[in-house]
C-alpha cells in the first residue's frame, strides 16, 4: 500500500456561530489516489478542502499529514515549510490566489519559491505560457481574463511548483465548455504520484477524474467512500445527498417519474396512473 498522506479521525468543525460544518469525518488518502468529495452546495466539502490545506484546524478529533498533526502547533515548527513545499490548493475563485501585475508574473513568483535560476526561471516560464496556451496573454493584468484563462493561470501557476498534493476546489465551476474540457483533460494527463483531491457537486465529471469519492451529506457526514461506479449509478445515495431529484410528468394514461440530475445513465422510470 503506497505512502498515507492524509489520516482523517471523527473531525468535527463549526464556525463561530456554532453550526456544525463537519460532523465526524473519518477516512485516508493514499499517495496517488485521485479522489472527488462529492456533494451539494453547503454540504462542507469546501471547509474539508480547506481543512487539508492547513487553512484552518478541527475543533475535535485528528488530523495528521504525513505523519504529522495538522494543527496550530505543527505550523509554529519547520513543518509548515515542508507541509507548503508538498501540497498546493486552487480555490473556487482564482481572484482570491491571482495578485501580480501581469500573467507571466504570477508564473514567475510560483517559480522563485523553488530557488531556481534566473535562467531557469525564464526557461520554465516561457514552457509553462506555451503548454497552457496563454503566453499571448503573458503581458495582460490577470483581473482582464475570463474565468476560464485566469484558471487556467492559476493552475500554471500551481502546477509549476511540483506540489506532492492538488487540492481543487470547484476546478470546472463557471467556465464555458470548452475550457472545462480543457481543465479535464489536464487534470487528467496530471504524473500517477500525484495524489488530486477535488470538490465538486457536478457529476457529469466525477467518473472521468476520480478513482473513488467520499459522499458527504447535507447533514455534513460521509454518506459513502466507494468507487465512482458503486456511487454515481445508486439512485437512493445520490438522493440522499440531493445531488438529484425527481419529477413527476403526468401523461393521459399514465405518470412520468424520472430523476434530474447529470447522472450517468439518466435513467427514466415509469408508474402506471390509470387505476
Amino acid at each position: 500500500m503506497n505512502e498515507v498522506i492524509y489520516n482523517v479521525q471523527a473531525v468535527n468543525f463549526c464556525y463561530h456561530d456554532g453550526q456544525n460544518i463537519l460532523n465526524s469525518i473519518t477516512f485516508k488518502v493514499h499517495k496517488g489516489e485521485r479522489i472527488t468529495l462529492l456533494g451539494a452546495n453547503g454540504s462542507g466539502k469546501s471547509t474539508l478542502l480547506k481543512m487539508l490545506d492547513g487553512l484552518i484546524f478541527p475543533v475535535s478529533g485528528t488530523l495528521d499529514a504525513y505523519g504529522t498533526p495538522l494543527d496550530e502547533s505543527s505550523f509554529m515548527t519547520e513543518f509548515q515549510y515542508t507541509f507548503r513545499k508538498k501540497v498546493s490548493f486552487v480555490f473556487e475563485e482564482p481572484d482570491a490566489q491571482l495578485f501580480c501585475l501581469t500573467v507571466e508574473d504570477e508564473i514567475k513568483f510560483a517559480l522563485v519559491q523553488l530557488s531556481l535560476s534566473w535562467h531557469e526561471i525564464e526557461e520554465k516560464t516561457n514552457y509553462l505560457l506555451e503548454t497552457f496556451s496563454i503566453a499571448h496573454l503573458k503581458n495582460k493584468a490577470p483581473f482582464h481574463l475570463s474565468s476560464g484563462e485566469k484558471r487556467k493561470v492559476l493552475i500554471a501557476a500551481i502546477t509549476a511548483m511540483n506540489p506532492e498534493v492538488l487540492l481543487l476546489d470547484e476546478p470546472t465551476n463557471h467556465l464555458d465548455p470548452k475550457s472545462q474540457v480543457w481543465i479535464m483533460d489536464y487534470i487528467q494527463s496530471l504524473p500517477d504520484d500525484l495524489t488530486i483531491i477535488l470538490a465538486t457537486h457536478d457529476l457529469s465529471i466525477v467518473e472521468d477524474l476520480s478513482q473513488r469519492i467520499i459522499l458527504i451529506s447535507e447533514n455534513h457526514t460521509i454518506l459513502a467512500d466507494d468507487t465512482p461506479a458503486n456511487i454515481l449509478y445508486n439512485e437512493e445515495l445520490l438522493l440522499e445527498a440531493n445531488l438529484i431529484h425527481k419529477h413527476h410528468h403526468k401523461h393521459k394514461h399514465f405518470t412520468h417519474i424520472h430523476s434530474h440530475g447529470h447522472t450517468p445513465d439518466h435513467s427514466h422510470y415509469h408508474s402506471n396512473n390509470n387505476k
